[in-house]
């Protein structure tokens, strides 16, 4: 079954979340063990729990106190997020809980097994949370999350992306080295290499054949005269040294969707493409002993036809973004992270607000795909980024002048970004926080 592609994204409507103020309290003076002159490993008492309804809202009204520096990142443990240093990306930790035990419940419901998609947070603490703590059955996209992952005692890892031949040592290192470490590969020089470097030990390659489903991306189509002797070709040509596990492909051709129809459309069609193809290979007398698709929008509202299938690898669910509010995926409160930025000047004369936060830490990703830009300033629809360059962000309201009175200079405002993967990957720490008040500190791999 071929696939055409999806059309271009329209411009979406921007869900508007109602306009609460929560008044940020002016913290008090740091005691002598905030001070820089602390011992370093020296972490604040915790702060007295405020009770918020919005955590993640930070509105205008008193500025929030600018933080003192801290060198050991971990000193903020306690701190509320009014008291971080900006620009900071604020993961509220609960809604991530949530996120990912209803993707585990969906799963269940169809019988199929999760594996996620780790490429969107980076963390051992996501993988612990999207793998419900059993640290096994994750996909990664680079070598570096792969080893990462495995130094923080994952197993079971499918790396997402092309066989990289010219990186060919660094993923027998890793298979020699895991129970279960997996590739993919999508043409026979990517197989003919594999067989070039056979593994130690009575090992084999373990791979996945990428199937293109209609994104466009990488992946033989299964339509394709040499798609079928190339599943072939990896089953049975070296047994001894490679082992045909199933066939994959991403969705992600989801995201050109608007409304979970379109979307459910594409799940169903993949679903089929791929079922049939399996199907084509059994009656050819190729095992394929697994079947998997995915992308957010798919498995966020799965179909009942991917009952048939093995597994799902989602990824951004952990997260979710403005992105997948607009397109359907999940409401506004079911987005965890946050971008805190502070008000660093007022400019009347072009009715404008300054902000610490550019391109630098918040992805231009989605700029020209909604009203807003690429993110929205949470508890305030009447605002929008005009434009940010590598530090500095332009704020300005969406029509009439600006109450530059609501927002003193030092005012915290919170940003939702439109793609949780690209912001979330130009930030060394994650602040993870229950209520408002820091309590972890996410610290993601980067490289490749």
């Amino acid at each position: 079954m071929s696939l055409s592609p999806a059309s271009p994204a329209p411009s979406l409507p921007i869900p508007i979340v109602p306009d609460v103020p929560i008044p940020v309290s002016p913290m008090s003076p740091p005691s002598p063990s905030h001070a820089p002159s602390s011992p370093p490993n020296t972490p604040p008492p915790p702060s007295t729990p405020k009770s918020h309804p919005h955590p993640h809202r930070i509105t205008g009204g008193v500025p929030g106190p600018s933080p003192l520096p801290k060198k050991n990142p971990t000193m903020w443990l306690g701190a509320r997020l009014d008291a971080l240093p900006t620009p900071a990306l604020a993961v509220d930790r609960a809604v991530a809980r949530r996120n990912a035990e209803r993707m585990q419940e969906r799963c269940r419901a169809l019988g199929l097994r999760l594996r996620p998609h780790v490429k969107t947070h980076k963390t051992l603490e996501g993988g612990a949370l999207a793998t419900g703590g059993t640290r096994r059955g994750i996909a990664v996209s680079t070598l570096a999350e792969a080893r990462f992952f495995a130094d923080g005692g994952f197993d079971d890892i499918l790396l997402a992306f092309p066989l990289p031949t010219g990186r060919l040592e660094e993923c027998a290192q890793l298979a020699q080295r895991l129970e279960a470490f997996q590739v993919l590969l999508d043409s026979p020089e990517a197989l003919q290499c594999l067989r070039q470097r056979p593994l130690a030990g009575g090992k084999r390659w373990l791979v996945w054949l990428k199937l293109d489903c209609g994104n466009g991306r990488a992946g033989v189509r299964p339509t394709d005269p040499g798609a079928l002797p190339l599943a072939r070709a990896i089953a049975e040509e070296a047994p001894g040294e490679v082992t045909l596990v199933g066939v994959y492909a991403h969705c992600g051709n989801t995201y050109g969707c608007s409304g979970v129809p379109a979307i459910q459309a594409i799940a169903r069609a993949t679903t089929a493409a791929v079922l049939d193809f399996v199907a084509s290979l059994r009656q050819a007398g190729v095992p394929c002993p697994q079947a998997s698709i995915g992308s957010t929008p798919s498995c966020s509202h799965p179909v009942p036809e991917m009952s048939e299938l093995t597994e799902v690898h989602p990824g951004n669910y952990i997260f979710y973004d403005l992105q997948q509010t607009l397109l359907g995926s999940c409401q506004p409160q079911d987005v965890a992270i946050r971008v805190l930025t502070r008000v660093i000047g007022h400019y009347p004369h072009r009715n404008q607000l300054l902000l610490d936060c550019g391109w630098a830490a918040l992805s231009l990703h989605g700029g020209a795909q909604t009203p807003a830009g690429c993110a929205t300033v949470e508890g305030h629809p009447q605002l929008r980024l005009a434009g940010l360059t590598q530090e500095h962000g332009l704020l300005e309201p969406v029509g009439g002048r600006m109450d530059f009175g609501r927002f003193p200079v030092g005012t915290v405002l919170a940003l939702v970004p439109f793609h949780a993967c690209a912001t979330a990957a130009m930030h060394p720490v994650y602040y993870a926080h229950e209520e408002g008040e820091v309590v972890a500190l996410w610290h993601p791999v980067r490289g490749w």
